[in-house]
């Protein structure tokens, strides 16, 4: 993998190979792919990672907490953070045209979790790539054409047999398994997937974490809010000396332990 990785033969190749394919304008440098994530309906959350030349660019990843879906619905959540991601390039793109108009915010659309640098947003992608079948695809480009952006090109990868589905062709679009662009998708397809685990991971960590000091008998929500002021996370409150614990105003030393013990 590093020597693919190093080889921009190769690399263009792959790229050349997925333009013919997926009759691409342009050859696909800059490639944006979305997976969804959750475990038994719990902590639903979404990933964007890019290739640039074939190539990780991690500043720019994003992650979104899925905020405005109820239960497990992928399409529904994956149409939450397409909107999230394509409303800044459609006004971005509005305000080429129009100049800056006011700013209305929307409560679920931003998000601070790897925000990275803002002009990120504004970057048009030569290929978006949705982790899923025909009706993750259908979900995405009904997203797309909602907000005027349905030049920019699509395509779904299905797990289970790695076929790429693309707007308008009922019939997948099948790649040799040695090719090199079959290759290059598959990689930004784990990458998101990976990328969106470890998110759900970290989220469901800090749940536990949480759950676990307010299962603290003696500890309520001032006392809460006194460790967290003093120590910043929970995990600071994890790595803590307990003497330093039971310096903190309200809590003793035998709470401290008991606190510890629990963490």
């Amino acid at each position: 993998r590093v020597k693919w990785l190093n080889n921009p033969d190769i690399i263009h190749q792959a790229m050349a190979e997925l333009q013919e394919e997926l009759s691409l304008p342009s050859l696909p440098v800059r490639m944006e792919c979305y997976d969804i994530s959750h475990i038994q309906g719990t902590n639903l959350v979404g990933s964007m990672v890019i290739f640039q030349d074939g190539k990780p660019k991690s500043s720019h990843y994003r992650r979104f907490k899925i905020k405005l879906v109820d239960g497990v619905d992928d399409y529904s959540s994956m149409q939450e953070m397409l909107r999230r991601r394509f409303r800044r390039l459609a006004k971005a793109r509005a305000e080429e045209a129009t100049g800056p108009g006011p700013v209305v915010p929307d409560p679920a659309e931003i998000d601070r979790e790897g925000d990275g640098p803002p002009d990120a947003w504004s970057i048009l992608p030569d290929l978006v790539i949705i982790d899923g079948g025909k009706g993750h695809l259908s979900a995405a480009l009904e997203v797309l054409l909602e907000l005027g952006l349905d030049d920019i090109p699509l395509a779904a990868l299905a797990k289970e047999n790695e076929e790429l589905f693309v707007p308008h062709t009922p019939e997948p679009i099948i790649l040799p398994r040695r090719s090199q662009g079959l290759y290059l998708v598959q990689r930004i397809r784990d990458e998101a997937h990976r990328f969106a685990i470890t998110y759900h991971r970290n989220l469901r960590s800090k749940g536990s974490l949480r759950s676990s000091i307010d299962s603290v008998t003696g500890i309520g929500p001032k006392r809460k809010r006194m460790l967290l002021r003093r120590f910043g996370s929970i995990q600071a409150i994890k790595d803590a000396p307990v003497d330093e614990i039971a310096a903190v105003p309200g809590l003793t030393r035998s709470l401290a332990l008991r606190l510890k013990q629990t963490l």
